[in-house]
């Protein structure tokens, strides 16, 4: 573990909890790039720690201050996530420069370093979330090569597990699709903690939501139909983060 200091960050708003933890890919060709940019003062944006694809961990800014990572973003109820998480980024070319899986010597490093984060901060397992999840309009990292369900194993957030069968023949539901599925299904994404209306039609915001579900949860598609493995997906995720199914 180095570091490597970034003149990009700030104090965190008093009295605000660090209770978050937001990871991202860096969507650059190289991890050289990557770490130029995060410590650039005219690009605006850094995070607290990089981990490169051979596992070597930097630290950019110290956990106490706000690095600039998160942008406008939206979790559980709270806004301008950078004053309340603790940011990640995975050195990865991202979908715009040949996206590829994480390395396991990557994979190993987050799981180390994000146990310490979470029992550093006491940060809950439903506040570990991706860039996608904060940002759904805007963001695909780290995306759906990201091994999610590894790191709720390793005790690193949540994992719905798999659908039974039945579920799984349900039917789809889209775009234009209204009425009680539909609503039910806002219902779920927002108890897990997305910014979306529990009212509503199957629209372009709610799509993009399901996509970043999907991204994080049911990485079987990612395309923001919500099939039957999906809807099941968003419910167990709901359980899991509202405390009403517990983590088996």
């Amino acid at each position: 573990m180095t570091h490597h200091a970034s003149p990009n960050f700030d104090d965190r708003p008093q009295g605000t909890p660090i209770d978050m933890l937001v990871l991202h890919y860096t969507g650059m060709t190289s991890a050289a790039a990557a770490m130029a940019r995060l410590c650039d003062p005219e690009a605006k944006v850094s995070a607290h720690w990089l981990i490169d694809e051979d596992g070597s961990t930097t630290r950019l800014v110290a956990e106490e201050k706000r690095a600039w990572h998160a942008g406008v973003s939206f979790w559980r109820g709270h806004g301008a996530l950078n004053g309340r998480s603790i940011g990640i980024e995975l050195v990865n070319p991202g979908h715009e420069f040949g996206y590829r899986p994480f390395p396991e010597a990557q994979v190993a490093a987050v799981i180390a370093l994000g146990r310490e984060i979470l029992a550093r901060w006491n940060i809950p397992a439903r506040n570990v979330l991706a860039h996608s999840d904060a940002a759904p309009e805007r963001k695909q990292d780290p995306g759906e090569l990201f091994p999610w369900q590894r790191l709720a194993e390793a005790g690193i957030g949540l994992w719905p597990g798999t659908a039974p069968e039945a579920a799984r023949a349900l039917p789809e539901i889209g775009p234009g699709t209204e009425g009680p599925m539909v609503d039910a299904l806002r219902r779920g994404l927002s108890g897990i903690g997305y910014r979306i209306g529990t009212k509503g039609g199957y629209n372009k915001p709610l799509s993009q939501v399901i996509t970043a579900f999907q991204r994080h949860w049911a990485p079987h598609r990612t395309d923001g139909i919500a099939d039957g493995e999906t809807r099941w997906r968003v419910g167990r995720v709901q359980g899991l983060a509202e405390g009403f199914v517990g983590r088996v």
